[in-house]
C-alpha cells in the first residue's frame, strides 16, 4: 500500500452518485485518494483547488458535458484525463482524444480495468526524461533534443504534448527501422493498449501535422502499411544534408 506521500489524488467527475461511490470504493481500495465533483463547474473548481494527479471525467453530464468540461480544463491544466462514457463509437473516442484526453474507458467497466487504466496513464505521465544528452539534427529543417524534450523546426520551437514526444522519441530511437504497431502502443501508452491502434493513428497524424512540410506526403515519419511506422534513417538524412 502506498504511503501518504506516494498516494495519488484522483478527481472523479460524474453526475451519478452511485457511479462515484463505485469508483471511489475501488480506487481507495487500491491506495488512491479520491475527490469528487458532480458536474463540470465543480470539476473545474476542484481541479484548481485540489490539484489532482489524474481526472476521471464522465461525458454524459447535463449542462456542461464532459467534452466541454475537458476543453475548459485544458485551458488551465495539463492534468491527465480519462474519459468515462456509455458510448462506444470510435468518433466519440477520437473526439475526446483530440480535445486532450489521455484515455477513454467505456461503461460498464470492471474495477480491475479502471484501476489498470489509471495506473497506466500515471506511469506514462510520470516517466523520467530520457537519459541521452544529445541533439539530433535530422536535416536543415528539423532538430530534436532528447534530453530537454525540445523540437525545433526551421529555427522555431515546436510544442509537443507529452504523449506526442514519447511517440517521437521511440520512433527516433529506432530510426531507419520499422517499429510495429503493438510495440509502439506498449511503449508509449502501456502494455494494456497494444490493440488500440486508433490512438496510434491519431498521434502519428498529430506529429505529421506539426513536423512534416507536407503531412499528406511525409518525409520523416513513414508508414509501413499493416506493420507499423518508422522514422527516416538518420544516416540517409545526413548524407542528403
Amino acid at each position: 500500500m502506498p504511503t501518504d506521500k506516494e498516494r495519488h489524488r484522483i478527481l472523479v467527475v460524474d453526475d451519478e452518485p452511485r457511479m462515484i461511490r463505485f469508483i471511489r470504493m475501488n480506487l481507495e481500495h487500491d491506495g488512491f485518494d479520491v475527490v469528487e465533483a458532480a458536474d463540470g463547474v465543480q470539476a473545474l473548481n476542484q481541479a484548481r483547488d485540489t490539484l489532482p494527479d489524474l481526472i476521471l471525467l464522465d461525458v454524459a453530464m447535463p449542462e456542461l458535458d464532459g467534452f466541454e468540461t475537458l476543453r475548459l480544463l485544458r485551458e488551465i491544466s495539463s492534468t491527465p484525463v480519462i474519459m468515462l462514457t456509455a458510448r462506444s463509437e470510435e468518433d466519440d473516442r477520437v473526439r475526446g482524444l483530440e480535445l486532450g484526453a489521455d484515455d477513454y474507458v467505456t461503461k460498464p467497466f470492471s474495477p480491475r480495468e479502471l484501476v489498470s487504466r489509471v495506473r497506466a496513464v500515471l506511469r506514462r505521465t510520470e516517466q523520467p526524461a530520457p537519459a541521452e544528452k544529445s541533439t539530433i539534427r535530422v536535416d536543415e529543417r528539423l532538430s530534436i533534443n532528447l534530453d530537454r524534450r525540445e523540437v525545433t523546426l526551421n529555427g522555431q520551437p515546436v510544442r509537443l504534448r507529452p504523449t506526442e514526444f514519447r511517440l517521437l522519441y521511440h520512433l527516433v530511437q529506432n530510426a531507419g527501422w520499422v517499429v510495429p504497431h503493438d510495440q509502439l502502443l506498449a511503449k508509449v501508452w502501456g502494455y494494456e493498449y497494444r490493440e488500440e491502434t486508433h490512438y496510434l493513428r491519431l498521434y502519428i497524424n498529430y506529429l505529421r501535422q506539426k513536423l512534416e512540410e507536407d503531412p499528406a506526403h511525409p518525409q520523416y515519419i513513414l508508414t509501413e502499411r499493416g506493420i507499423g511506422y518508422k522514422f527516416v534513417d538518420l544516416r540517409e538524412a545526413d548524407a542528403q544534408s
